[in-house]
Formats: C-alpha cells, sequence, structure tokens
C-alpha cells in the first residue's frame, strides 16, 4: 500500500522508479482508510539515503502509512543538502501534542 510522503523529496522519484506506491496529499485525501500516521526522527549522517531506505521498508505494508519527518528545533546538520530540512520536515516542537501510531527514530 501506499505511504504519503512529499512529491519533492529526493526519495519520492526513486521510490516511484522502484514500483513502492507513493502518493501525495492531493491523492491520499480520496482514501476511504485511515492511514497509520508515524513519525520519523532521522539523526542518521547519509539524510536522504537513510529516508530512501526507511521509506521503502514502510511502502511494503499491506496499508497506507501517513509519514511525517521531525527535525530538533535547535539541531543544525552538517550533511543534509541545503535547506532540505527546514522543507521537508517539522521541528519536534510543531508535532509535540499530535498522536502517531508509530515512532521510528535513526541513528
Amino acid at each position: 500500500m501506499p505511504i504519503k510522503i512529499p512529491s519533492g523529496l529526493p526519495a519520492y522519484d526513486i521510490l516511484k522508479e522502484e514500483n513502492v506506491f507513493v502518493m501525495t496529499e492531493a491523492r491520499a485525501v480520496h482514501q476511504d482508510i485511515r492511514p497509520l500516521k508515524f513519525a520519523v526522527v532521522n539523526l542518521m549522517p547519509t539524510t536522504v539515503d537513510t529516508e530512501i531506505q526507511l521509506l521503502r521498508l514502510l511502502g511494503n505494508t499491506p496499508i497506507q502509512v501517513d509519514i511525517t519527518l521531525v527535525r530538533m528545533g535547535s539541531h543544525e546538520s552538517k550533511n543534509a543538502p541545503e535547506g532540505h530540512l527546514e522543507r521537508f520536515y517539522v521541528t519536534a516542537d510543531q508535532v509535540l501534542h499530535e498522536r502517531f501510531d508509530g515512532l521510528v527514530i535513526t541513528g
């Protein structure tokens, strides 16, 4: 089943080429099932590669998975492409009171 991630995320095109079912928010709103909501805190130095590996696994599940990429507001990555975290991640403070079905922390 699909994983919902931003279409501009580098992992999106790579996973699509690998026939992993990815979808954007626009398509996800038309689904009749409640997705599993996962927060991912990616602390690995290979940010984009780790996103691809993890999303590949989560995209291989039988139900829709809604991914929220989370970063620490005070942390500045030395390895992620410039602007990547600001564009695709939310801060932990922004999602502190949201409910998730799962939390994945890499690193």
